[in-house]
């Protein structure tokens, strides 16, 4: 065998084994950025941008619209219609609560309720660990862990929207 065949063998293994242990590089590279890249942030209701009444004239005598006055219901059907034993609550835990599908923290999250999001409790579980929810402006029903809501007095409630 001959220097140049020597050499030619030496290169090509060497070039071989980089090629090799590039692709393997890039190859981690791209699931290692994969997984650790964290999930999109989720929206919560309070986030979403708001929608500005229209004004009609500066002479206008149209009661003017607030933040609380777009999110008031209209009538007091909707206290007359929470079930027997159901209360009205504010969520307290600063993080907002996962919305489980059963009392449990094995079961599948359905959803995210934000702080200070109003809910509706409708019962809890035999162990008093779990409250079952109603989101008070939606139709979204779920389980969250006990001690992480508020109960609004109702008459403070009523005093305050006055």
């Amino acid at each position: 065998m001959s220097w140049s065949g020597l050499a030619k063998f030496v290169i090509g293994f060497t070039v071989g084994i980089l090629l090799l242990v590039g692709a393997g590089a890039a190859t981690g590279y791209y699931f290692l950025t994969k997984l650790t890249t964290p999930p999109a942030k989720p929206v919560f209701p309070e986030e979403r941008p708001k929608a500005k009444p229209i004004a009609k004239g500066k002479n206008s005598t149209s009661k003017k619209l607030t933040s609380t006055s777009l999110l008031k219901p209209s009538s007091t059907a909707s206290s007359e219609q929470l079930e027997p034993g159901a209360y009205k609550a504010r969520v307290s835990w600063r993080q907002g609560l996962s919305l489980r599908s059963e009392p449990s923290t094995e079961a599948s999250r359905v959803g995210g309720i934000p702080y200070n999001q109003r809910v509706i409790v409708l019962k809890e579980s035999d162990d008093k660990k779990w409250q079952q929810i109603r989101v008070e402006e939606g139709t979204e029903e779920g389980w969250v862990k006990s001690g992480n809501l508020e109960k609004i007095d109702s008459q403070a409630e009523a005093e305050q929207t006055q």
